[in-house]
């Protein structure tokens, strides 16, 4: 088990990688998952506290470091499923230097984004989410209609993007052939992300010849999806559990605020528990606005809640 922490929680405070890994330590955690908002001028404290002990990495997400120039979290600066053959480019190139990060720094788990499917026109995820804000919940007529039709335009939109998509995974898993790492593509909260969340587990499967990719699992971005109606949190996560390589851990508010506290939102703890295996890995993935206090009642929390966690 590598019960771990992101650095998405204070890497923006920081321009020394040490101490930002020091204060992740401090916290109680062994692991940290280097994240998508892990600045070049971190590297070289970062290296220097992994030589030195201080804290092992359980995971990086992709881009990681930020390509150069790059200042912020930017998972999604260039994107897989995109038209554009030279964005295409430049995301295999970035996500290769991200696995040779990996590799630098002894992980064998790398979390993906997997772009969108992109409207000149019509777009259905404001009409979506404006329904949703309206209406107050996934019961009323006004906002189920809006759902059916904005899944309808995506469906019928997608396989150009797919299709992409799946091309550049394929290229990704030749260049990643015997590297010793896996790819964890990951669920994701926005209505036009790819992939839609009734065809991850055909990717998954059209992936699995090649040995390197996996499911992530994000617990807000599911929540968040089955409290817009989109899915069955627990139900979709069983029917990934075979393929899961690693959980994005945090908890949902009753506002639909995202990467808050375990046990202070809306997520059923005692069903996610219920699918963390002791050869997971699990990574707590924090706002930045929360106190160092919440980041260790949240720790606390799901070593409480989550028996393969304690049993590590």
């Amino acid at each position: 088990m590598k019960f771990s922490v992101s650095s998405c929680w204070n890497s923006h405070r920081h321009d020394d990688g040490y101490p930002m890994l020091v204060e992740l330590a401090e916290l109680g955690f062994d692991y940290v998952e280097l994240s998508h908002g892990t600045r070049l001028s971190l590297v070289p404290g970062i290296l220097k506290a992994l030589e030195e002990g201080i804290i092992k990495v359980s995971s990086v997400h992709n881009f990681c470091p930020l390509p150069v120039g790059v200042m912020g979290a930017a998972p999604n600066l260039f994107e897989p499923s995109s038209p554009s053959r030279r964005e295409r480019i430049l995301w295999l190139n970035n996500t290769l230097r991200t696995l040779e990060f990996a590799q630098r720094v002894e992980c064998e788990r790398v979390v993906l984004h997997s772009g969108r499917t992109l409207f000149v026109w019509r777009n259905p995820e404001p009409v979506f989410e404006a329904a949703y804000e309206v209406d107050e919940g996934k019961n009323s007529e006004t906002f189920q209609l809006a759902r059916e039709k904005g899944l309808k335009r995506l469906r019928k939109k997608q396989g150009s993007f797919m299709k992409q998509l799946k091309k550049n995974y394929d290229l990704l898993a030749e260049k990643a052939k015997d590297k010793g790492v896996l790819f964890g593509i990951e669920n994701r909260e926005g209505f036009t992300e790819l992939p839609m969340d009734e065809e991850m587990p055909n990717l998954i499967d059209s992936l699995k010849e090649h040995g390197v990719f996996g499911y992530w699992h994000d617990s807000g971005h599911a929540q968040l999806k089955e409290r817009m109606g989109l899915l069955e949190h627990k139900g979709f996560l069983e029917s990934l559990r075979p393929n899961l390589v690693g959980f994005h851990l945090h908890d949902v508010s009753t506002e639909d605020r995202d990467h808050q506290v375990p046990g202070t939102g809306v997520i059923d703890w005692d069903m996610l528990a219920k699918f963390v295996r002791s050869d997971d890995v699990v990574v707590m993935e924090m706002s930045p606005r929360l106190s160092s206090e919440q980041m260790r009642e949240g720790r606390e929390f799901l070593l409480r809640t989550i028996p393969a966690l304690s049993a590590s």
